[in-house]
C-alpha cells in the first residue's frame, strides 16, 4: 500500500490531504451528473437537463481550484518523489473528471432535444447499459484512487474493452435501423452521439486509472496498456 512521504510543515501535509479530498468531491460530483444526464435522458426532462447543466458550473470551479493549488504546491513546495507524483497526478486527474462532466451535460441536453422530437428511437437500452458500465468505471477508479490500489486501477481500465464492444455493436444497429427508415436519421442520430459520449467518459476513466498507477507505482501507463 503506497503511503504519501511525513513531514515537518503540516501546511505541507494538509495542502496534500486538500488537493486529494478535492479530487475526491469532484469525482462525486460526476458521477452524481452522469446519474442525473441519463435520467434526463431518459425522461425529457428540461428541469433535470438544467439541474446538470449546474452541477456542471460546481465541478469546473473545483477543478480551477485545485489547479491552482496544485500549481502553488509545485512552486512552493517543489515536492519530490512520491508527494510529486500526487500533485502530477490529480492535476491530470481533475482534467480528466471535468471533461467527464461536460460529456454528462451533452448527454442530458441530447435527452430534451430527444423528447421535443417526438418519438422514441431505439437505442435507449443500449445508452442504459453502456452508462451502467461507465458509471462503474467512475466509482471503482475514484475507489482505487482513495485507497491507492494500482491493481483495481488496472481491472478497471479492462472494463473499458467491454464498453467499447457494446458501443461498436450499438453503433452497427443503429445504422442499420436509419438505413431501413431515413425518417429516423436525426433522432437516432441524437441517440448515436449519447453512446459517444459515453464511450469518452468510459476512455476519460481509463485515464484516471492510468494516473493512479502512476501514482502508486510511478510507472507511466499512457499508451502502454494492453
Amino acid at each position: 500500500m503506497m503511503k504519501l512521504d511525513g513531514h515537518i510543515s503540516q501546511r505541507f501535509n494538509q495542502d496534500l490531504e486538500d488537493i486529494r479530498s478535492r479530487l475526491l468531491e469532484m469525482g462525486g460530483l460526476v458521477e452524481q451528473q452522469l446519474v442525473k444526464a441519463m435520467a434526463a435522458f431518459e425522461s425529457g426532462d428540461s428541469e433535470l437537463g438544467l439541474a446538470v447543466s449546474k452541477d456542471d458550473v460546481e465541478v469546473n470551479r473545483l477543478e480551477v481550484e485545485t489547479e491552482d493549488l496544485c500549481t502553488k504546491i509545485l512552486v512552493k513546495r517543489q515536492p519530490a518523489a512520491s508527494d510529486l507524483r500526487m500533485v502530477l497526478a490529480v492535476s491530470r486527474i481533475v482534467r480528466d473528471l471535468e471533461r467527464m462532466g461536460d460529456e454528462a451535460a451533452k448527454i442530458a441536453d441530447l435527452g430534451v432535444r430527444l423528447a421535443e422530437e417526438g418519438s422514441s428511437p431505439i437505442g435507449y437500452v443500449e445508452c442504459r447499459n453502456i452508462a451502467t458500465r461507465v458509471r462503474e468505471m467512475i466509482n471503482a477508479s475514484l475507489d482505487a484512487f482513495a485507497r491507492y490500489d494500482a491493481e483495481k486501477a488496472r481491472e478497471t481500465m479492462r472494463v473499458d474493452e467491454k464498453v467499447d464492444d457494446e458501443y461498436a455493436s450499438a453503433l452497427r444497429s443503429l445504422v442499420t435501423y436509419m438505413m431501413e427508415d431515413p425518417r429516423s436519421i436525426k433522432r437516432v442520430m441524437n441517440v448515436m452521439w449519447t453512446l459517444r459520449s459515453l464511450e469518452r467518459i468510459g476512455d476519460h476513466a481509463t485515464n484516471v486509472c492510468e494516473q493512479i498507477i502512476y501514482l502508486v507505482e510511478g510507472e507511466d501507463m499512457r499508451h502502454s496498456f494492453k
